[in-house]
């Protein structure tokens, strides 16, 4: 099924609402989304979890990106745990990447999740989103939304709303309020598995989540255990992002909660079937 990722989700060239038109009437929490873990961390190392820049995961069809952010010296950088042991550049360089690819495909609906472990001012991220032209598309949700309540892709585009932004830990919506809560919203599995079989679909956060009200993170990264840490397992991306292996989890999610998760993470994203799966997973 490989040829299919040539068609959809790819461009504003090609369709309306991330390269389908059968996605306009659908609601934002009623679609599939393969993600980017990690999406600023590119390259070959073991620190590394993506080959493409962002840019090219978004020419890809990628629309939900995942980064890390940390504090260093008081400025916000894109670094993997520790900014000594990665630093990809300050977070005004990535959104400023995102923000000029979007200028160019006015068509297209794109979440980012931001972590914030070292709770830096949300303000500062405002800031950066300000500066860089991005802010401009944000979505500014009224209310805290039920499923049912969030609006259709078309709905976003038409308002030009079509950036979705949400934040891990350390957010403040009364400060920054499109700077959304991710687990009033998601839950998710467990991360940095080690078993290629990916065995569980539980919920590991938030505590208590309830996927009937929730959307879904399924992590779908594989790890080997390096003295307790977990490194990507790049030599197997191909098969961990297989078809067979993503429909596998997805159908023990399926089965355990009674939907499909609303997010697929992944590392390596242009390696093996991610895109067709997006594809597949919406029924399109």
């Amino acid at each position: 099924m490989r040829f299919l990722s040539v068609v959809p989700f790819v461009g504003a060239a090609l369709a309306a609402c991330n390269g389908h038109d059968d996605l306009c009437d659908r609601k934002y929490s009623d679609i599939t989304f393969v993600g980017s873990h990690n999406s600023a961390f590119v390259g070959i190392t073991p620190v590394h979890n993506q080959y493409k820049s962002v840019t090219e995961q978004l020419d890809l069809g990628v629309r939900f990106l995942q980064a890390q952010t940390q504090d260093k010296d008081g400025e916000i950088e894109m670094c993997h745990t520790y900014c000594w042991e990665l630093d990809e550049g300050p977070l005004t360089q990535y959104l400023q990447e995102v923000a000029d690819w979007m200028g160019k495909n006015p068509d297209e609906v794109v979440t980012m999740l931001l972590t914030n472990i070292d709770a830096i001012s949300v303000t500062k991220f405002d800031d950066a989103f300000d500066s860089t032209g991005l802010k401009q598309y944000v979505f500014h949700p009224k209310k805290k939304m039920a499923l049912d309540e969030w609006p259709t892709l078309q709905k976003l585009l038409d308002d030009g709303t079509r950036l979705i932004v949400f934040m891990d830990y350390n957010m403040e919506e009364s400060k920054v309020d499109y700077i959304i809560n991710e687990f009033d919203y998601f839950w998710e599995t467990p991360f940095g598995e080690t078993d290629s079989d990916f065995p569980t679909c539980e919920v590991d956060r938030p505590e208590n989540g309830d996927p009937s009200e929730l959307m879904g993170i399924m992590n779908h990264m594989l790890n080997y255990d390096l003295l307790g840490i977990a490194v990507p397992k790049q030599e197997a991306a191909d098969e961990t992002n297989s078809e067979e292996s993503i429909q596998k989890q997805v159908d023990l999610c399926e089965g355990q909660w009674g939907k499909k998760p609303n997010v697929v993470l992944l590392d390596w994203i242009n390696i093996g079937d991610a895109i067709d799966m997006q594809v597949s997973l919406n029924g399109l």
